[in-house]
């Protein structure tokens, strides 16, 4: 119960994270020497520009095929990632031995929360692929030389380190709730308690065994 619980937990952390990181513009972050009372933000939908009074300014990506392959690729990863968490959320939660759904059929809980555990640590793999991806080419263009020094590079946002931690989270849970269907699954059920024949006790308190139909008849 204490796994599954966990693992619950878990799957909705990583499963929260994981939205916040796909629509917040903080994928990577620009400071300009120029003018450094501006901080640029890019995210997969939109780039922001926050100035020193606290104004943002956000503007949305132009064409879809205009974007760089990274971050096509992850939209649709993120999208993806986050409808597999909350399917996997919904499958776990009715597969919990402590969800009253299903209590006379424990063989479709298991399966069930073998179901939801599988779909969590999918939706976590679909996390970490595009955000490291988009982290890889990060570091590259960072310490690429052929750009000139003058030029400004763009650097880790604060959802980098988010999507990491969503989809540590949603495969972690994933991991804990499967291994806890298996536990269930093995375990033995309780032999049946054996159950005594009727006794007749005498009138003197001795113990005589039950009369025979054979010897009732005359």
């Amino acid at each position: 119960a204490k796994a599954q619980a966990g693992g619950m937990l878990l799957a909705l952390l990583g499963w929260v994270s994981s939205c916040v990181t796909t629509f917040v513009p903080l994928w990577k972050n620009l400071n300009l020497d120029l003018n450094e009372l501006e901080v640029w933000n890019m995210g997969l939908w939109q780039v922001c520009i926050t100035q020193e009074e606290g104004v943002v300014e956000c503007q949305a990506h132009g064409s879809f095929l205009a974007l760089p392959p990274e971050l096509r690729i992850s939209r649709l990863l993120m999208c993806v990632s986050n409808g597999l968490g909350l399917l996997g959320c919904l499958l776990a939660a009715l597969g919990l031995d402590s969800w009253r759904a299903c209590e006379d059929k424990p063989g479709q809980k298991q399966r069930l929360l073998l179901a939801g555990g599988a779909v969590l640590g999918t939706a976590g793999i679909t996390t970490l692929v595009p955000v490291s991806w988009v982290a890889y080419n990060t570091v590259l263009d960072f310490w690429d030389e052929t750009v000139p020094d003058i030029v400004p590079r763009w650097e880790f946002g604060e959802a980098t380190f988010l999507g990491w931690f969503a989809g540590a989270f949603l495969a972690a849970a994933g991991l804990l709730l499967a291994c806890s269907a298996r536990s269930t699954s093995t375990a033995t059920p309780p032999a049946p308690a054996c159950r005594q024949l009727p006794t007749t006790r005498g009138l003197g308190g001795g113990h005589h065994p039950a009369p025979k139909i054979a010897d009732l008849v005359i």
